[in-house]
């Protein structure tokens, strides 16, 4: 068969470790036989953003913008250790922290349902979708110790020199602890206009929950911007759509998730998002089994696994040894990236093999055959456990047959 043809790039961000030799196995074996790839190719690659001193990830975070589609590899975020193992010329900033940064990116991730692995919850049969607010709150925090005798006050000093003061704590008979947060209303108007433009492109409600009983200025300023944002730009909309907008407090909204069947999206401020998306990918399966995608608010698109670089797998690849990683969330970040592109460009033949590749990867696993992790967890009575490059090749030949 003649090659898919692309008419405007993808941004290619290639990564580290076990997940970099996933990546160029999964162009080799699905990708390059059925599309004539078009990319605008970036090594996020530990080594070479320290060869440019990070300055490959700031680009290829603009060539997102200028091309609207970008896929993304696993890459580390170095620590200490991970400083003299590259012997690094500083401890770089998370790629994804920048990229996020430059984009003005929500995080919205969303499991895969796979026959056989079942989630803990017994009522969800559909995926929930946590939207994740990527910016401020204690991921930008100031924090001080507290001694004894002393008092924290919180102060605002205005445009004209004046100054807004607040007690936080007065602390006489302890040593104690004081952290002070912020956002921006810039940032919480993008996080409300890509969770809208999200729910009205897949077509799910969006739940959104803060405390803004107990958070009456912080908190409370999130609630007002979303309900400001909807009402003026988008109520009518949604109604069009036949979807819904809904608020309401987090412990609020927690109780009705575990109760829910899923098939809704959920917004959460940043440290939710943080916590609550690890528990639902735990809870459906695996952080292996979850799509990840960073959408601005003017509408670009960048797809990544929402796991890490597999380290471990890493170490025994290079000694030579067969490893049994999953690749499926890889995969899902290329079809994603594929379908959104197709979609962008009217080319029905690339949003077309995108839902065959995700169709091939599930049948694939459905019929037993699947890597170490992924048949830990699954229920099926035969399982067939494979090395990655197998699997790949198993999920090719399912594809094959589909194309």
């Amino acid at each position: 068969m003649a090659k898919i043809q692309m008419t405007t790039p993808l941004v290619e961000m290639d990564g580290d470790e076990m997940t970099r030799i996933i990546w160029k196995m999964i162009k080799d074996i699905l990708i390059e036989p059925y599309i004539d790839l078009k990319s605008d190719y970036y090594d996020l690659g530990l080594v070479h953003r320290n060869e440019t001193n990070d300055q490959v990830t700031i680009d290829s975070a603009n060539a997102a913008k200028k091309y609207g589609v970008a896929v993304k590899c696993a890459t580390i975020t170095p620590n200490a250790q991970r400083v003299e193992e590259y012997k690094l010329k500083e401890m770089w900033k998370s790629p994804n922290g920048t990229i996020r940064a430059i984009l003005d990116g929500t995080v919205f991730r969303k499991p895969i349902l796979v026959k056989g692995i079942t989630p803990y919850i017994p009522t969800w049969t559909k995926p929930i979708t946590i939207a994740r607010h990527a910016y401020g709150d204690i991921y930008k925090n100031t924090e001080l110790k507290a001694p004894k005798g002393s008092k924290a006050e919180l102060v605002i000093t205005n445009p004209d020199g004046t100054e807004t003061r607040a007690l936080i704590h007065d602390f006489k008979t302890s040593d104690g602890i004081v952290q002070g947060v912020h956002n921006l209303d810039s940032s919480i108007s993008s996080f409300a206009k890509a969770c809208f433009n999200y729910a009205l492109d897949v077509k799910e409600n969006l739940w959104f929950a803060s405390k803004d009983t107990i958070s009456k200025t912080y908190d409370h300023r999130f609630k007002d911007i979303f309900a400001e944002i909807y009402e003026n730009e988008y109520k009518a909309r949604f109604e069009a759509a036949g979807i819904e907008y809904f608020y309401t407090l987090i412990d609020d909204v927690v109780a009705r998730v575990v109760r829910s069947e899923g098939g809704f999206i959920w917004a959460c401020k940043n440290y939710d998002g943080d916590v609550m998306s690890d528990m639902l990918a735990t809870a459906f399966g695996s952080l292996g089994l979850m799509t990840s995608v960073l959408v601005s608010p003017d509408g670009v698109y960048e797809y990544e696994a929402a796991h890490g670089t597999v380290t471990r797998h890493y170490y025994q690849y290079l000694k030579g040894e067969k490893t049994s990683t999953n690749p499926i969330a890889t995969i899902f970040a290329w079809s994603g990236a594929f379908r959104k592109r197709g979609e962008l460009d009217n080319i029905p033949a690339l949003c077309e093999y995108a839902d065959k590749l995700e169709r091939a990867s599930i049948q694939t696993m459905e019929e037993g055959i699947m890597d170490k992790n992924l048949a830990a967890m699954s229920k099926l009575p035969e399982k067939r456990v494979v090395d990655t490059e197998t699997f790949l090749k198993e999920i090719n030949a399912r594809l094959a047959k589909l194309m």
